[in-house]
């Protein structure tokens, strides 16, 4: 999410043809603005506070309905969102969403942040509609999106329809057609090894691995002015794009050779070598030099910009520097100092970016950018996940309530039909759907006391490529289950991997638990396969480890 256009700036940010600056224009003085100065008012709702006068979700007092309610209302939204002229999804054209169209093309990694919104939503509520609509995402972008075999970078996306309606992706929304975003096309290689995983199509695995190998082949060690692979490239010539400058005196311009949006390809990279797919070699000596370069670079500079498709000048963003944070918590062996190296980023991400404006609430949220200093939904949200995880690992609560706070906070962004709108903006399909969705499904994850009291898989170690909770399980079951079990089984997962470990929240403790053909027994510690139970106020944590098998029944 980036400035609208009708905010002022020095930059000429858009780079747009004079046409669609007033069409913009047009739209904006149609769309609806909501009042930020409003005492007591917060996007779409009246502000509800505690008995300390402390924020707490508008839907309910009760975070884990209120939470639920958001996740399931934007999906909705999305869900239902109409089609535009050309047949497509509207959300396929446009990257924000208006009553009158708006005029400019996807965001830079819209599709990507959906799909990993979407791949965890299903975990957690079953619904197929979810997956067929992760298989149209993959699908359609696929094959109206990749740059030619025989491009310097051959068979990544384009992150941008530089003709509205084309229904194809052909360029960067900046710089224009035939330039690409590596790190985007890393972040969707790891949701086509996902895709492999939950659908057991090889094409999307192929895709995952055609693209690793691009960037593997261009991966170099990388400076203080060069990240190993360019933010902005020419897909056909190889050309890194420019950088303008944001000041007046023309510093910061240059070529668009840096970023630190790099945890999605090291993700890429450590999938396919786990599954001995692709050239595991080259990955693996591009993945070293990007880690490299991180802990000599962004660690010790904190120089964690850009990321935005539509910015054309230099800014520090927060989703690069937490989107780290959060690698290194998932992969501390290769970070000896994570525990003093991750709260570090999130004092940098306050220093910064931090917004204060509703301290009286008991919170603090956060900025989007250095170049657009607004609070961000998406952003305000990933903090806290990304907070709630360190606490979960270290036992550190000293951020823990600002964090619940921030997840109450953003909640406020969504109406009760779904609609997202960011803060002092619009509604964007990137921060308000799939750079949103995730950070409560991960912060419920790292606290399950926030999930709400039903069953709901929250984290699995694997991908699941099959969930169904009663009552609604899919009709498929009965041909697995023996009809007399049908009517008692809660819950029924399918996990790619043999060897996984569950965390699902549940109504009330299980009777019986089966692994395959098995039964599984209770254990105190989950030190090997079997489950756990922690009772809570209402229902529980049923946490349940796998080694032999891989389909799960729960009565």
């Amino acid at each position: 999410m980036r400035m609208p256009h009708t905010q002022k700036s020095s930059m000429n940010h858009r780079h747009f043809p004079l046409f669609l600056l007033l069409l913009n224009l047009t739209v904006t003085a149609q769309t609806p603005r909501y009042d930020q100065t409003k005492e007591g008012f917060l996007v779409f709702h009246p502000i509800k506070t505690d008995a300390r006068g402390h924020i707490i979700p508008w839907h309910s007092a009760d975070k884990g309905e209120a939470y639920d309610f958001a996740i399931r209302a934007t999906w909705a939204f999305w869900d239902t969102m109409r089609h535009d002229l050309n047949g497509l999804p509207y959300y396929m054209n446009h990257q924000v969403w208006r009553p009158n169209n708006d005029p400019r093309g996807l965001g830079g990694d819209q599709l990507q942040m959906a799909l990993s919104s979407w791949q965890l939503l299903y975990t957690y509520t079953g619904n197929e509609r979810v997956k067929e609509n992760m298989k149209f995402l993959a699908d359609y972008y696929l094959t109206h999106s990749l740059s030619p075999a025989d491009a310097a970078w051959p068979n990544i996306p384009f992150p941008y329809n530089t003709l509205m309606y084309s229904g194809f992706y052909d360029g960067d929304m900046v710089i224009g057609k035939g330039y690409t975003q590596p790190d985007k096309a890393g972040s969707f290689g790891i949701e086509l090894v996902k895709m492999y995983q939950i659908t057991g199509k090889r094409n999307y695995l192929d895709a995952a691995v055609a693209i690793a190998n691009t960037l593997a082949k261009h991966t170099k060690p990388g400076d203080a002015d060069n990240s190993p692979l360019p933010f902005k490239v020419n897909a056909f010539t190889g050309e890194v794009g420019r950088l303008e400058s944001n000041e007046g005196d023309g510093s910061h311009a240059g070529r668009s050779s840096y970023t630190t949006n790099w945890s999605g390809t090291l993700q890429l990279f450590q999938q396919l070598t786990r599954l001995k797919q692709g050239d595991v070699a080259a990955y693996g000596k591009a993945f070293d030099a990007i880690v490299a370069w991180m802990k000599a670079y962004p660690l010790k500079t904190n120089k964690w910009g850009p990321f935005f498709e539509d910015i054309p000048g230099w800014s520090d963003t927060q989703i690069n520097a937490v989107t780290f944070a959060q690698f290194m918590m998932d992969n501390p062996s290769l970070f000896p100092e994570w525990k003093t190296q991750v709260p570090g980023i999130f004092d940098w991400v306050y220093a910064k970016l931090g917004n204060d404006q509703w301290k009286k609430y008991g919170v603090r949220v956060v900025n989007e950018q250095t170049a657009y200093q607004t609070p961000g939904n998406s952003h305000t949200s990933r903090q806290a996940s990304a907070e709630l995880q360190y606490a979960a690992l270290t036992g550190d609560n000293s951020r823990r309530e600002n964090a619940i706070r921030q997840l109450d906070w953003a909640t406020y962004m969504v109406d009760k039909d779904g609609k997202n709108n960011y803060p002092r903006d619009e509604v964007w399909l990137t921060d308000g759907y799939g750079d949103y969705v995730r950070h409560y499904l991960r912060a419920m994850a790292a606290a399950p006391e926030l999930a709400p009291h039903a069953d709901h898989i929250l984290h699995s170690t694997s991908i699941l490529t099959q969930a169904d909770y009663a009552p609604d399980l899919n009709k498929r079951l009965a041909l697995e289950i023996p009809q007399d079990e049908v009517a008692r089984v809660k819950l029924f997962y399918r996990t790619f991997d043999r060897s996984a470990t569950e965390t699902i929240r549940v109504r009330a403790k299980p009777v019986r638990i089966m692994l395959n053909d098995k039964e599984l027994k209770e254990l105190k510690k989950l030190d090997g396969e079997g489950y756990t139970w922690q009772p809570f106020e209402k229902g529980g944590l049923l946490r349940v480890r796998h080694e032999t098998g891989n389909t799960v029944k729960i009565f």
